[in-house]
């Protein structure tokens, strides 16, 4: 009878009803058709979210998430424990000439049961951390007033190009006249290789800012000091940023170069005197720590700039 009645339907052009099934559905579901559509309980809607949302990532997989970019360096430091062990096979000396990092590790301790390493360690970063800083507190002004005013940087432009070509090292000898041999010496040096940076970028930044930003700044009222505060200075902040980074790493270059000729403590002083003694496994020491202590620092300024550049999204 049930087969006739569709057959009737489909011959009189209607297809069979099916929405009353769906009705005693979402009725059944629901608790009645449209006041379950139009009113869902709190527990219907929470199972649509638990539905709709991810499932949590599990926490040894975000660990992991987080140092897999890492592979290449740890790939390095196998390849080079690798040829250090076995490349002496080749190469007697090769353990003198490249010691393996679990013989920088051995080291390390040594000089930690010593209490050197540390003293190093302060040493140098209190030496960097003070030039850097005093050469962002001079460069960024004026860096920014040279590339907020064509007539100044006119003026100024000639004496900073004269004296930013000379080396760094090249002032030591004056320096050590000046200063003595001690922290403010070392310091100088390592300003003056981190202040030009500092300036050159923080030039570009108020020099290159988009002309359409400082039109909207004047059609809205901006004038002088304000203008200058709201729109050009948050417009320059990334290449200021990029400045001090760059002065930061010229910086470590330069403290190891200033350490090494005149210095009574830190890790070029350190890596000098494994030098007279022969201690290839301090150098390497050394070198590593500055490595490591210049990815600490960019890695907090990356964290500085993402705090005071919410709205910024370069890497």
């Amino acid at each position: 009878m049930s087969t006739a009645a569709g057959a009737a339907a489909r011959v009189g052009g209607r297809a069979p009803d099916h929405s009353t099934n769906a009705r005693d559905s979402i009725h059944t579901a629901g608790g009645g058709g449209a006041a379950a559509i139009g009113n869902p309980s709190p527990q219907a809607v929470a199972a649509i979210v638990a539905q709709l949302a991810p499932p949590p990532v599990p926490r040894w997989r975000r660990t992991l998430s987080r140092v897999s970019h890492l592979w290449l360096l740890l790939l390095f430091l196998v390849v080079w424990e690798f040829v250090s062990v076995y490349g002496t096979r080749i190469n007697p000396n090769l353990n003198v000439m490249l010691p393996a990092p679990t013989t920088v590790i051995s080291a390390a301790a040594e000089l930690l049961h010593r209490h050197v390493l540390f003293t190093n360690i302060f040493a140098s970063l209190y030496r960097v951390l003070l030039a850097v800083g005093v050469a962002t507190g001079l460069g960024v002004p004026l860096g920014l007033a040279m590339g907020w005013s064509p007539r100044f940087r006119r003026a100024v432009d000639p004496l900073l190009e004269f004296i930013r070509p000379i080396p760094p090292l090249a002032w030591i000898p004056l320096s050590i006249l000046w200063f003595g041999i001690g922290d403010a010496q070392i310091v100088y040096i390592i300003f003056l290789a981190a202040f030009f940076p500092v300036v050159l970028n923080s030039m570009a930044g108020a020099r290159d800012v988009d002309a359409y930003l400082v039109r909207a700044g004047l059609s809205l009222g901006a004038r002088g000091g304000e203008l200058f505060r709201t729109v050009v200075l948050p417009a320059a902040l990334p290449q200021i940023f990029t400045g001090i980074r760059v002065g930061l790493g010229i910086g470590w270059m330069a403290l190891v170069a200033g350490e090494l000729i005149a210095a009574p403590s830190g890790l070029g002083y350190m890596i000098n005197n494994a030098r007279t003694l022969f201690r290839s496994d301090y150098i390497l020491l050394g070198m590593v720590l500055i490595g490591v202590l210049g990815l600490i620092l960019d890695f907090l300024m990356r964290q500085v700039i993402r705090l005071t550049m919410p709205w910024y999204h370069g890497k």
